[in-house]
Order: C-alpha cells, then structure tokens, then sequence
C-alpha cells in the first residue's frame, strides 16, 4: 500500500526521476519558463522551490547543497544571481504552472512553468490594477449623476426666458 507517500515517481527509478528532475530544474532557471507536462511541472515545483529558498542567503555551504542538486556550474550561479536578487522579498511560491491544454500526440495535459517575478506582463498588469471597492464606486457613481442633472436645468430655464 502507498500510505503517506505523496509524490509523483513519474512512471521512473529513483536515479532516472532526480536526474530528470535536475534537467528540468536548470532548464527552467537558464530560460525562466518552460514547456513540460502537468505531472512534470507540479514535481518539479517540489524539487525546484526548496532551491530557490537556499539561494536567498548566499553562503559556500548553501552553494554546495544546490550543486549537489543540480550538477551545474552555469545555473547554480544564475540561481544565486539575478534569480535570487528577484526573489529576495517573496517569502515562497517562485513558481507559477500555468496549464496550456492538451498534446497532440498522446493527449496528455502539458502546462507552462515560469517563474512569478521573471514575467514582466503580469507584473505591469497587476501594477495597473486598481483595487476598487462597492462603497468607493457608488458615492462616484451618484456625484456624477446628480452634476449632469443640476447643469441641466439652469439651460432649460434660460432658453424660455430669452
């Protein structure tokens, strides 16, 4: 029985399932979002986020413990680079899966993993939007209303007068 054994093998031995996962975690922080199953992504999002959490605090025995992870010279200095610096304030959740529908193939559900702070469209959009509440809305809403209403009345009146 699998009791309290929560995470996905992946259809892999355990060398297989750490060495994919390693090649998916420095793909992802060398290009900041890739193209993968769902299945994959969600492992993945476990695999990578404790990572992420080591490079905040730039210290040789963190380096070491994410080297020993990833096997990579390149990624783990990125990682502790710009990737840390971006998410130097975020206190977890550096992964966003985003679910892009269906492969032709096989018909299994592929999805988009990036990383949060990496895409600038979302953050201009959210930097764009307002936080409105009902209350703020009906009091502009009635002030206008009622403006239109008083300008035209006065003009009613002078056109008979004249």
């Amino acid at each position: 029985m699998r009791h309290n054994k929560k995470f996905n093998h992946l259809s892999r031995k355990k060398g297989h399932r750490d060495a994919l996962l390693a090649n998916l975690a420095i793909a992802l922080i060398e290009h900041k979002r890739i193209y993968t199953t769902l299945a994959k992504a969600k492992a993945l999002r476990v695999y990578a986020e404790p990572l992420i959490t080591r490079s905040k605090n730039d210290e040789t025995q963190n380096r070491r413990i994410v080297f020993s992870y990833l096997q990579n010279k390149e990624a783990v200095k990125e990682l502790f680079g710009t990737i840390s610096e971006k998410v130097a304030d975020r206190p977890g959740g550096y992964l966003r899966i985003l679910k892009t529908g269906h492969r032709l193939g096989d018909n299994a559900e592929m999805a988009m993993i990036e990383f949060v702070d990496f895409n600038e469209a979302a953050l201009e959009a959210t930097k764009e939007k307002k936080t409105r509440t009902r209350r703020s809305r009906s009091k502009k809403a009635a002030a206008p209303a009622a403006a239109p209403a008083a300008e035209e009345a006065p003009k009613a009146e002078e056109a008979p007068e004249a």
